[in-house]
């Protein structure tokens, strides 16, 4: 069973009824015991960082979370505001952060933008896969839908699964042993979302 941690922020409920319709058992988590049994998770998040923060520590999940995450290698992805959290901290706040991957959270530097663009990324944009495996896999030439200001910048190039350009180009999804992340939200965009919810419910993460 898929568990989608429900600390009160992200689109639970649009993941959930994907995989309900894909067939793949998955249900919000909301407490430590739901969080021990489930086989993979996601962490879902909206708004700002610390905000998020607070309501993942306030949740009384976190401990339980890390030992899944850290010690139990479940699957995990990390998604938008998620996916930030998994690094050591952002610039949008004084919070630590999970510290999952060795990463930090940085504000897009608008000095050097065209009048055309601005903050925040917001809508479709090109995802390029670093390679076709794992999440991306039989995805071609992906888009998917991104709302953001931050990204996040990894200390290991290795843990760069996609790179997407918005005037620079960024990590757009990071892969650390079990640990996934996407900045962008697969939950809101379409087919190619939905094939890469279901690639992280069916590959082998480990």
């Amino acid at each position: 069973m898929i568990g989608i941690v429900d600390y009160g922020l992200g689109n639970v409920q649009a993941f959930a009824n994907i995989y309900r319709r894909l067939g793949i058992p998955a249900e919000p988590v909301r407490t430590s015991v739901e969080l021990a049994v489930a086989d993979r998770l996601i962490l879902p998040g909206v708004g700002a960082f610390d905000w998020a923060m607070e309501r993942l520590e306030g949740s009384g999940m976190l401990d339980m979370l890390n030992r899944r995450v850290l010690d139990d290698r479940v699957p995990v992805l990390g998604v938008c505001v998620g996916m930030q959290m998994m690094a050591r901290r952002s610039e949008e706040g004084v919070r630590a952060g999970l510290g999952w991957i060795a990463a930090d959270v940085l504000r897009f530097d608008t000095s050097g933008f065209t009048q055309r663009t601005h903050l925040p990324h917001m809508g479709w944009n090109d995802v390029i896969p670093v390679d076709q495996g794992s999440i991306f896999q039989g995805l071609a030439a992906p888009r998917y839908y991104f709302l953001h200001s931050y990204f996040v910048r990894p200390d290991e190039t290795a843990d760069v699964l996609a790179r997407t350009t918005y005037e620079v180009t960024f990590a757009s999804a990071l892969m650390h042993n079990n640990i996934v992340a996407t900045q962008f939200h697969p939950e809101k965009s379409h087919d190619w979302g939905v094939r890469l919810l279901q690639n992280f419910a069916e590959v082998d993460l480990c």
